[in-house]
């Protein structure tokens, strides 16, 4: 490999090309990454984690309402929304900064500079300079799509959303899927009156019904408006700096802040992969095999560039085992089955297997069980909000083919949960498992 300058260069410092990088340089290869914007990517930058962190900034507000039925009296509430946004911002920058020392601490060249394809072993930077590699892997993830009406530069999508000047009272979002319902539950439990817009009358498509209409249910108690089938036909910028965004034929609605949350497409666009010969897919991704190899042997692709499963955990598993196959002689893929999911909405929901639907679909015969519930802690707080849990079961085997949840800390007891639907375990191994009482997590086990 010595005839090029490195044994492999990663355009793309994400969370699939960092791990990639990692572990093909704890091979023996000599790495080098090119990040156009900050190293840590869409997860630690824009996404998953500054997300979270507002999430849990929101749940204080519940918290503390909540609070006097435990006896406790909170005088003098008052939130700031810069606090939590600097405080948010910082622990990026901290995350980052790790992210970086764990390419310098494996020996891995990083340029903070745009890099695009230029031959199958070949790749230039933004500066003018061209570098050569045995392999290229692309991991440069997505990004927001932008519907296209009148006014739709005055709005916002999830990368801006964590930069806000001042908190916003009134917040119109387009979109129903994880994305538009998490912002939706962290604005709402603020204090913004949220408005959410979709051009048809499905949310969160993929999740199981009846979670679906729960949440809906819940949201709208909570004071989350919906305006469905009438995606967004204008946005008008006001000279006060405030936004009138009209939905299909309804009357406008009145904004301080417009969010665009109608999806990611693979970030493609102007990477030179003519130059490889390399066509793109009809949602502009990269096609690839089962081994992440692209349509030139020299070039590989991970993560939600290939269209596969947008998440974080995929794009790692993806970029480990490239990294094994192609440098570490233990050639190896990733398995896309039985993988959970959650959306951070407020409650939030989790997910893993199939869903009621795509079970019948797929097996005909099965059993549905349940258990809907109000949980412990909202009964002494006096909130009606009840949980659900869901299991699809195969009639035949009796082995578990999904779990469905909505209620609090959902996602927590789910990856649990997961392990036990990958294991292939029945219906009985959970009915055969002592109760943890008195928990939510117990109601697994208990479900009739």
């Amino acid at each position: 490999m010595a005839d090029y300058d490195y044994d492999l260069f990663v355009i793309g410092a994400g969370s699939g090309g960092v791990r990639a990088s990692r572990i093909a340089a704890s091979h023996g290869a000599r790495v080098a990454v090119a990040e156009e914007h900050r190293i840590g990517g869409t997860c630690v930058i824009r996404g998953c984690v500054p997300k979270k962190l507002l999430v849990y900034g929101s749940h204080f507000a519940e918290e503390l309402q909540d609070a006097s039925h435990y006896g406790w009296s909170v005088e003098g509430m008052k939130f700031d929304w810069a606090v939590l946004r600097d405080a948010v911002l910082r622990d990026v920058t901290r995350i980052e900064t790790a992210y970086t020392a764990t390419l310098d601490n494996n020996k891995v060249d990083h340029f903070l500079e745009r890099a695009t394809i230029v031959g199958p072993h070949a790749v230039k930077l933004a500066s003018g300079r061209e570098i050569t590699a045995k392999y290229i892997l692309i991991a440069t993830g997505a990004w927001p799509v932008m519907p296209e009406f009148e006014g739709v530069e005055h709005c916002i999508t999830s990368n801006e959303v964590f930069h806000l000047e001042k908190f916003p009272e009134r917040v119109v979002i387009q979109g129903a899927g994880y994305i538009a319902m998490e912002f939706a539950g962290i604005f709402n439990a603020l204090g913004a009156h949220v408005t959410v817009v979709n051009r048809s009358e499905t949310l969160l498509r993929g999740y199981d019904q009846a979670l679906r209409d729960r949440l809906l249910q819940i949201t709208m108690a909570r004071g989350i408006e919906y305006k469905f089938n009438c995606p967004l036909t204008k946005v008008e910028k006001a000279a006060d700096g405030s936004l009138l965004a009209t939905p299909g034929k309804l009357e406008p609605l009145k904004a301080d802040v417009v969010l665009i949350a109608t999806g990611r497409k693979p970030k493609t666009h102007g990477l030179g992969l003519e130059n490889a010969g390399i066509e793109l897919g009809p949602k502009g991704e990269i096609p690839v095999d089962d081994y992440s190899k692209t349509a030139c042997d020299s070039i590989y692709a991970v993560g939600d560039v290939t269209d596969r499963i947008q998440l974080t955990p995929i794009a790692i598993r993806e970029g480990h085992a490239f990294a094994d196959s192609v440098f570490g002689g233990n050639k190896r893929n990733t398995v896309y089955d039985c993988v959970p999911s959650a959306v951070f909405s407020q409650p939030p929901l989790a997910a893993v297997g199939l869903t009621e639907g795509e079970a019948r679909n797929k097996y005909g015969n099965i059993k549905v069980y349940s258990a809907d519930f109000r949980p412990m802690k909202n009964v002494f707080a006096s909130r009606q909000e009840r949980g659900l849990y869901k299991m699809v079961v195969d009639a035949n085997s009796e082995k578990i083919l999904g779990i469905h949840m909505i209620g609090p800390e959902s996602p927590e007891i789910l990856q649990a949960a997961a392990i036990a639907v990958r294991a292939g375990l029945t219906k009985a191994d959970f009915d055969a498992t002592v109760a943890l009482h008195p928990s939510m997590a117990e109601e697994l086990v208990l479900m009739r």
